[in-house]
C-alpha cells in the first residue's frame, strides 16, 4: 500500500497542508482539523472531476494518508491538551523555549525537534498500553 504524505505547517493564524509526494493535493484551514478536512475534500473533488486515468499515479491504487507536522503546528494544535509545564516534564525543554517554538518565534534545531518527537511517541506508547478493568 502506498503512502500519501501530507505535510502540515502552521503560520500565525492558519494551517497549510500539501502532499509532498503527489502534485496538486493541498488545503488549509484555521486549525488542523479544518486543514485535514479541506485536503480530503480536495482529494474527493479531484477524483470526481477527472477520469481515473488522469489522477496522479499514487491515487489510482490503495493508499493511506500519513500526516507530518512541523513543531509549531503540533505544539499549537495540542496547546489546549498539554500545558507548558507538562510539555517541559515530558521533553526536558524549558517552557519559554517551548513557547517560542509554538508561536513560531524560533525554530527548533534537529536535536530539540527529535526530543519533542520522542517524548510524544513515548507518551503515546504508554497510553496505548492502558487498559481499564
Amino acid at each position: 500500500m502506498e503512502k500519501l504524505i501530507i505535510q502540515i505547517e502552521a503560520s500565525s493564524d492558519f494551517f497549510d497542508g500539501f502532499a509532498v509526494n503527489c502534485e496538486g493535493v493541498s488545503g488549509g484551514g484555521n486549525n488542523i482539523e479544518a486543514c485535514k478536512a479541506n485536503i480530503l475534500e480536495g482529494l474527493r473533488l479531484l477524483k470526481e472531476s477527472r477520469p481515473k486515468i488522469h489522477w496522479p499515479e499514487i491515487l489510482r491504487g490503495d493508499y493511506e494518508i500519513e500526516y507530518r507536522y512541523d513543531v509549531q503546528s503540533i505544539l499549537s494544535y495540542y496547546a489546549s491538551v498539554f500545558t507548558k509545564p507538562a510539555l517541559e516534564r515530558l521533553t526536558g525543554i524549558n517552557q519559554k523555549q517551548l513557547h517560542h517554538y509554538a508561536t513560531g518565534l524560533k525554530k527548533p534545531r534537529e536535536p530539540q525537534r527529535k526530543k519533542i518527537e520522542l517524548a510524544l511517541h513515548r507518551l503515546g506508547s504508554e497510553l496505548m498500553s492502558v487498559h481499564f478493568v
